[in-house]
């Protein structure tokens, strides 16, 4: 990917690490494609979870057969109305899904986790990326492991905590609001000991937005490559794009989520976050192609 502004740099570590591009000889244009994982009885669509250790591993070389440049894993659902674990629970379920997965594959592994002490573990069996949804927030001593750890963490903008994000999120102008938090983050970020080229933002859709919120941003995204970071886009099957339709079931949601999909990449979104790794792998291809010129 190019950056805005004149901003020339090395690309993040999720780029570098991953054998699914360089294999590939593709260019910096190319829109990367990160499998979800779940290793939790709670995740809020089914179709992405996974108990045994055996079966993350086998459902993470599908990915990898389907296009997926990154699995990403969590043992903690953030869905709406969720509450946390303890990070011994979190590290039952993830480690042995990550050392599995790495015994049969060089995938870059992303850990979904709020919590330092589950990503040091994490980033010592293999994982190369940390997936905060509190931008680092949650637990103090997360920055430093992924400093020390030399990962690279994806920033979230997220209204409130999973449990009550959902109660009445509010916004005067959501995306200059998500901007202004993410260049924050990322200052933070950069002030720990985290280079800059390993830093990529997430506006946070569905966390803590209403459904015109989430609309806004995804028609926003240009605004957010100011932030001069790779723009992570998750809305894979979630409810907004079921509310669009009448409330449609989660099951009922991929056609939606294609099609949010193909705007986030037209729009500028650099990695897309999907259930469904063969769609969101053919959507991220062609929508490349249809960004404007500006974008590039």
């Amino acid at each position: 990917m190019r950056f805005p502004c004149g901003v020339k740099r090395e690309l993040p570590v999720l780029y570098s690490l991953s054998p699914m591009v360089l294999r590939a000889g593709q260019d910096e244009e190319r829109v990367l494609v990160m499998g979800i994982l779940n290793v939790t009885p709670d995740s809020f669509y089914g179709g992405s979870r996974t108990f045994l250790s055996a079966g993350a591993a086998e459902r993470a070389l599908r990915m990898v057969d389907e296009g997926a440049d990154v699995i990403d894993i969590g043992g903690e659902s953030t869905r709406p109305g969720s509450r946390p674990v303890p990070p011994e629970v979190e590290m039952e379920r993830v480690l042995p899904a990550i050392e599995a997965i790495r015994r049969r594959s060089e995938i870059p592994i992303s850990i979904d986790t709020r919590k330092a002490t589950v990503a040091r573990e994490a980033l010592a069996r293999g994982a190369s990326v940390v997936n905060d949804v509190s931008a680092l927030r949650f637990d103090p001593e997360l920055a430093a492991v992924v400093a020390e750890g030399g990962a690279s963490v994806i920033l979230m903008h997220m209204q409130g905590e999973p449990e009550t994000m959902q109660v009445a999120p509010s916004y005067a102008e959501v995306v200059s609001e998500v901007v202004a938090f993410l260049t924050a983050r990322v200052e933070a970020a950069i002030a720990a000991g985290i280079p800059r080229a390993r830093i990529l933002v997430d506006p946070g859709i569905g966390f803590g937005k209403r459904l015109e919120d989430n609309l806004a941003l995804l028609r926003g995204l240009p605004r957010l490559r100011s932030l001069g970071c790779p723009i992570v886009v998750g809305l894979s099957r979630k409810r907004f794009l079921g509310d669009l339709q009448g409330g449609l079931a989660v099951e009922e949601r991929l056609e939606g989520t294609i099609a949010a999909n193909a705007v986030a990449v037209v729009n500028g979104a650099d990695v897309l976050r999907v259930h469904d790794v063969k769609e969101g792998r053919r959507t991220a291809d062609v929508a490349r192609r249809l960004r404007p010129l500006s974008l590039h």
